[in-house]
C-alpha cells in the first residue's frame, strides 16, 4: 500500500487548462462494447480509485452510484473506498489543492466530465482518452521525466508505468519537410507487468469507467430513446391506418 501511495504521488497531474496538441496524430478509436460491459465497467471503478482518486476527484460523483454497474455497498466500501468511509460521499481527495499546485505546478482537475470535456473534431473524449493514456514515453528532458505523444509537454507522469513498461519515443526527419521530426516508433526500455494487449484491455476499461461517469444514464437514456421511437413509428402506422378508414367512404 505504501508503494501504491507513493506511486500515486508521484503521478496523474495534468497542467489546468492546457489544450492536447493533436496536430498530425490520429486519435486511436476506443473499443466502445466496453460501455456495455459490466465487468470492464467495474475493473475501470478499480483502476480509477486506485491510480487516479489520489490527485483527482470526481467530485460530482458519488460512490454509491457504483451500484448502477452492478457493485454493492459492501463491495465499494470494501475495495474502492479510502478517502471517506461513507458511502453516501462523493469522490474528492484529501490533496491540499495549494500544495498541489506548489509540487505539480498546477491543481489536478477534477475527472467528473473529463471524457466529455475532451470531445473534438478528430474523435471522441474516450478516443482522445485512450489514445493519451497509452502514449506515455521517458524524456529526460522533462521535469517529469515523461512526455506524451498525444500531449506534447504534458505536466503528468505517467500513472501507469508499472503496467506499461518504459520505453522511449523515436523520431526521424519528415522526408516532406527536413526541418521537422516525425514519430518512427517506440523502443522498449524496461517491460511492465502487463503485456501489450493486456495493457491495451486495463486502459480500455479505465476510459469506459471515466466515460460512463461523465453520464451514467446515458445508457438509460438511449434505451428510452429507442423505445419512444419505437412507440412514435407504431403510433403513426395506427394513425395512418385510422386516417384510411376514416376517409375511405368519403367522395
Amino acid at each position: 500500500m505504501k508503494k501504491l501511495i507513493l506511486t500515486l504521488l508521484a503521478t496523474f497531474a495534468i497542467v489546468s487548462g492546457a489544450q492536447a496538441s493533436e496536430a498530425g496524430m490520429v486519435l486511436d478509436k476506443f473499443p466502445r462494447e466496453r460501455l456495455t460491459d459490466v465487468a470492464a465497467l467495474q475493473n475501470g471503478a478499480k483502476v480509477f480509485v486506485n491510480y487516479c482518486l489520489n490527485c483527482h476527484s470526481a467530485a460530482f460523483m458519488r460512490y454509491n452510484r457504483l451500484r448502477d454497474i452492478g457493485l454493492t455497498e459492501a463491495q465499494i466500501k470494501d475495495n474502492l473506498m479510502f478517502a471517506t468511509d461513507k458511502v453516501g460521499e462523493t469522490m474528492k481527495v484529501s490533496l491540499d489543492a495549494n500544495q498541489a499546485k506548489e509540487w505539480f505546478g498546477a491543481t489536478p482537475p477534477d475527472l467528473t466530465v473529463i471524457a466529455r470535456s475532451r470531445a473534438s473534431h478528430s474523435g471522441t473524449g474516450a478516443d482522445y482518452l485512450y489514445t493519451f493514456l497509452r502514449n506515455f514515453y521517458r524524456d529526460d528532458t522533462k521535469a517529469t521525466g515523461w512526455n506524451n505523444l498525444a500531449f506534447p509537454s504534458v505536466g503528468m507522469p505517467n500513472p501507469l508505468w508499472e503496467m506499461q513498461g518504459q520505453r522511449v519515443a523515436k523520431f526521424e526527419a519528415d522526408p516532406h519537410d527536413k526541418t521537422h521530426q516525425v514519430f518512427a516508433g517506440y523502443e522498449q526500455l524496461a517491460p511492465g507487468s502487463l503485456n501489450p494487449q493486456e495493457f491495451d484491455a486495463m486502459v480500455a476499461d479505465l476510459v469506459a469507467y471515466l466515460q460512463w461517469m461523465g453520464e451514467p444514464v446515458q445508457g438509460q437514456r438511449v434505451r428510452l430513446g429507442v423505445g419512444v421511437l419505437i412507440f412514435l413509428a407504431l403510433f403513426t402506422f395506427i394513425a395512418w391506418r385510422l386516417n384510411a378508414a376514416y376517409w375511405k367512404d368519403v367522395k
